[in-house]
């Protein structure tokens, strides 16, 4: 097995990847400045060169567990818990990265490959670097946790191998649940972002006789960034791009420095990111209501945020592309475009020098992976204002961390006269949406019909479907036709809280659409149809869209998510067999995958099978014990068995264990409502004052207070219901 592994790990291909090498002949330069670099060192052969932590037979224990790192002969080992929960003795093939921390592979059973979730700090011990640390401190993680080492998020040929090594191929094989992965180059090479060399090599050994369609054989050619030009105005002191916006470069740096889910592994460098790559939109587990970082999103999505990405602004402005260190120390990378008599004055800082910079102030950092400082790359005026009373860090109390946000909004109120706003100014009204707030209608429209980044206009554009009414759905139609394929997509996703009878005719029109991401939402939303219903050209557009999103959920078969999905196409489809399959795969892959659960029971339920759908429902239970969704899911179950009693106790406990579900709270008070209509009415209102404007908990508080007889209360809750969805569509 092993030397399989290895075989598939240095598998290069013969025709089109050249190697570094190759291209150092003739351009020495930017092969010596990336040599040593991230990309250079992304990956590497496990070797006494290469490894940086301590294998002199260390320990670090965790939760428990005493790992011990050794070497045997020239061969690094590391002795820990595995996939059992035992300890055993594992091999070390490979690095990962080189700094602030670096990663170890471990080559396991059928090609997969995991990474090690106790890194080396190969930081200075000055500062406080030079030891062994676990990624998830504070996770207690197991084995059979989804965060174990030995779990699907931690294995490398789903999760990592795409941006460590150039021209991957995951080769996942449904039949043997294994890989057979691959690449060309082992690590970050020029090709990952040029393209093939054999025709470029072609064009340099012979230009004059070079018969190639591509100019100098390059597949993307990114000579026009050296003859971009940014003038200062002399007056302004301002910087503007003279030469066309390009946004090239920025579409190929997405690939690895975004947060996204791959759909496919055929990406050429001419290629677009949304070809092959789901990008994420500003929500509520990722970002806060600011669009700053929360999660580990790496920089794309805050780049579209900023009004650099406006201006055109692309990353080699910043970056050399090759060493990929900063163009100048700190703050001096700034200089080429703000002119530093004026930015790096007291009457713009109001710090005295060398107290606060352009870094610490507009590009706020975060941790992750523990030691791996981040900056937020939205570069954003200070908001102070926005973290009063809420979550949201800012760069102030960043470094004046003994003082509150409150003291931090008073000293900008008193520096500048007035709160700066900036372009991110949205942060209230997607909160009011993250919240279904009462206001949620008008911050959809403050936040659509402003000049907010297109990223913050698509994510809004998603809760459109929140409030069925005539408005929002004719600008849910609006946006079907933006040039912004974010926008299309998330507007279609929204088009599905529509009645059905409203919205097949558009999202038929969206099977060719030139963005892959729309084509597949559409064909998943209507791949319930039945063909037989349907003219034939339409049938088989149809049948070629759903193939287009089979395709799709096939490469990532690899996962539980994706298994899930295949199940719910499979079940549209009237495949029940390859349906049931695929729940049962989902959850083979990932035992602890609360969805598979669920909507597998709800799969047994509607084929009559409801006691084997109450058996899966308590194995989730099981291996989730705390799964607020399957309390839910088995309060559903005992309401359909009339057995009201189980029923009232599940849904309580599911209300319970999330109480800010409005969801759960509604569908528990409802339950409740037929013994204790008072009590149901507490439950409610509880409900609503952290979600002010969650129509169904409206509507069932105006119902229950006019069976009580209390019209005025009744009336009340009645008229905010109408206040929110204005003309409600007629579902008639």
């Amino acid at each position: 097995m092993k030397k399989l592994f290895l075989f598939l790990f240095l598998l290069n291909s013969l025709h089109a990847y050249v190697g570094d090498q190759a291209c150092a002949q003739c351009h020495s330069k930017e092969h010596k400045l990336w040599k040593g670099s991230d990309h250079d060192l992304a990956m590497q052969v496990a070797s006494s060169q290469t490894v940086l932590g301590d294998f002199n037979k260390a320990t670090f224990t965790y939760n428990g567990i005493k790992s011990t790192f050794f070497k045997k002969g020239k061969k690094f080992f590391v002795n820990t818990d595995g996939p059992d929960g035992k300890l055993h003795d594992y091999e070390i093939s490979h690095t990962f990265g080189v700094y602030p921390l670096q990663q170890y592979l471990i080559p396991m059973q059928n090609g997969h490959v995991q990474v090690l979730d106790i890194a080396w700090d190969s930081r200075k011990k000055s500062e406080g670097g030079q030891r062994w640390y676990h990624l998830h401190p504070h996770d207690n993680v197991k084995a059979g946790d989804v965060l174990h080492w030995s779990g699907p998020n931690l294995n490398w040929n789903y999760m990592c191998a795409d941006c460590h090594s150039t021209n991957l191929k995951k080769n996942y094989d449904t039949k043997t649940k294994g890989y057979k992965t691959t690449y060309d180059i082992i690590n970050v090479s020029c090709e990952a972002c040029h393209g093939e060399g054999e025709e470029h090599q072609k064009w340099a050994n012979s230009p004059k006789a070079y018969k190639g369609s591509l100019k100098k054989g390059l597949q993307r050619d990114f000579s026009a960034y050296n003859k971009r030009v940014w003038k200062i105005d002399p007056k302004t002191l301002k910087a503007s791009l003279t030469t066309p916006i390009d946004r090239k470069e920025i579409d190929l740096c997405a690939k690895c420095h975004s947060r996204r889910t791959q759909v496919s592994d055929n990406f050429k460098a001419t290629d677009h990111f949304n070809d092959h790559y789901l990008n994420v939109t500003l929500s509520e587990n990722l970002y806060f209501s600011d669009g700053k970082i929360k999660d580990e999103v790496y920089v794309y999505n805050s780049f579209l945020q900023s009004k650099m990405y406006e201006a055109g602004v692309s990353c080699s402005d910043c970056h050399d592309v090759h060493s990929l260190k900063r163009k100048g120390a700190g703050d001096k990378v700034c200089s080429s475009c703000h002119v530093p008599s004026k930015y790096e004055a007291k009457s713009h800082t109001k710090h005295n020098k060398n107290e606060a910079g352009c870094i610490s102030c507009h590009m706020p950092s975060r941790i992750y992976m523990g030691v791996d400082e981040r900056n937020d790359h939205s570069f954003r005026i200070p908001r102070p204002d926005l973290s009063v009373g809420t979550d949201i860090p800012n760069a102030c109390t960043n470094c004046h961390s003994d003082k509150k946000a409150t003291w931090a909004d008073q000293a900008m109120l008193k520096l500048y006269k007035k709160r700066p706003v900036g372009k991110q100014n949205f942060s209230h009204e997607l909160q009011n949406l993250r919240s279904n707030s009462k206001e949620l209608t008008q911050s959809l429209y403050d936040i659509l019909l402003s000049d907010a980044p297109s990223i913050a206009k698509a994510t809004a554009a998603g809760y459109l479907g929140h409030i069925p009414s005539k408005q929002t759905y004719t600008t849910t139609i609006q946006l079907l036709k933006s040039r912004d394929s974010e926008l299309r997509l998330n507007a279609l996703k929204a088009l599905e809280g529509f009645p059905i009878k409203f919205r097949v005719r558009e999202t038929f029109a969206l099977l060719d659409d030139p963005a892959m991401p729309v084509r597949i939402e559409a064909s998943r939303q209507l791949s319930f149809l039945d063909k037989g219903e349907l003219d034939q050209t339409t049938a088989v557009k149809l049948s070629q869209a759903i193939e287009e999103y089979k395709k799709v959920l096939l490469f990532n078969a690899d996962r539980a998510e994706s298994q899930s999905a295949l199940a719910t196409l499979y079940s549209n489809l009237k495949e029940y067999q390859k349906a049931e399959e695929a729940y049962l795969e989902a959850l083979r892959i990932q035992p602890k995958y609360v969805p598979a659960y669920v909507n597998y029971s709800n799969f047994l339920h509607k084929s009559g099978q409801d006691q084997k759908a109450y058996t899966y429902l308590q194995k989730g239970l099981k291996a989730v014990p705390d799964s607020a969704a399957l309390y839910h899911a088995i309060g559903l179950y005992y309401t359909r068995q009339h057995q009201k009693e189980k029923a009232l106790a599940s849904l309580k406990q599911a209300a319970t264990l999330e109480k800010d579900n409005p969801t759960y709270q509604y569908v528990y008070a409802v339950a409740l409502a037929e013994r204790d209509k008072a009590s149901a009415i507490q439950v409610l209102e509880a409900s609503l004052q952290r979600h002010t404007g969650d129509i169904q908990v409206l509507y069932a508080l105006a119902y229950y207070y006019r069976a009580l007889g209390k019209l005025a209360k009744a009336d009340s809750y009645q008229k905010q219901v109408d206040a929110i969805t204005n003309f409600v569509i007629d579902y008639k």
